[in-house]
C-alpha cells in the first residue's frame, strides 16, 4: 500500500514538473523569457531550429535535467528563502535568551547576595550587589551564547548556499548536455 501511495505521488509530482515546463516554454513563446534564460544559460539553435520548437526542446530537456540530477531550480530557491527565514528565526531566538539570561542572572545575584548580606548583617545591600553582578555576568553570558548561535547559523548558512550552488551547477550541466544533443549551442 505505501509503494502505490508513493508511485502515485511520484507521478503527481513528474505531472507538476511537467506543467510547469510547459508553463515555461509558453511564456517564452508570448515574448518573455524562455525557461533557460530565466536560469541564465544562453542556448543558440545551431540548426536553426524554430522558437517554437526551441521552447519545446528546453522543456524536455529541463525535465531530463531534472530527473536525471533529482534537482529543480525553481525548488531550490524555494528552499534558500525557507533557509533564509530559519536563519533569521534562529537569530532572533538567540537575541531573546541574551536578554534572558540578564535577568536571570540578577535573581540568582540577588538570592545569593540577600544569603551573604543576611550573614554579614544588610542583607538589602548584599541583594543589591549579587543582583548587579547577577545581570553583568548573565549578560555577558548570554552575548555569547548569541555569537556562538550567530556563527552556527552562519556557518550552516554558508554550507547550504555552497550546496545549493553545487546542485544548480549540475543542473545547468545536465540541462546543456541535453539541449547540445539537440544541435543548441549552450553557454552559462
Amino acid at each position: 500500500m505505501k509503494r502505490s501511495g508513493i508511485a502515485a505521488l511520484a507521478l503527481v509530482l513528474l505531472a507538476a514538473i511537467a506543467i510547469h515546463a510547459q508553463t515555461q516554454t509558453q511564456s517564452a513563446a508570448s515574448g518573455q523569457k524562455t525557461l533557460a534564460a530565466t536560469m541564465n544559460v544562453y542556448v543558440f539553435p545551431n540548426a536553426g531550429q524554430a522558437a517554437s520548437q526551441q521552447s519545446q526542446d528546453e522543456g524536455e530537456c529541463y525535465n531530463w535535467a531534472v530527473q536525471n540530477t533529482g534537482t529543480d531550480p525553481f525548488q531550490l530557491q524555494k528552499q534558500a528563502q525557507a533557509q533564509q527565514q530559519q536563519a533569521a528565526a534562529a537569530q532572533q531566538q538567540a537575541s531573546h535568551a541574551a536578554q534572558g539570561s540578564g535577568m536571570k542572572g540578577a535573581a540568582r545575584g540577588a538570592a545569593t547576595g540577600a544569603l551573604i548580606g543576611g550573614i554579614a548583617g544588610d542583607p538589602g545591600k548584599g541583594a543589591a550587589i549579587g543582583a548587579t553582578t547577577g545581570a553583568v555576568a548573565g549578560r555577558s553570558r548570554g552575548r555569547r551564547a548569541e555569537q556562538q548561535a550567530e556563527q552556527q547559523v552562519a556557518q550552516q548558512s554558508a554550507a547550504a548556499q555552497q550546496a545549493t550552488a553545487q546542485q544548480l551547477e549540475n543542473f545547468k550541466k545536465a540541462f546543456s548536455v541535453c539541449l547540445e544533443a539537440k544541435k543548441y549551442m549552450v553557454k552559462y
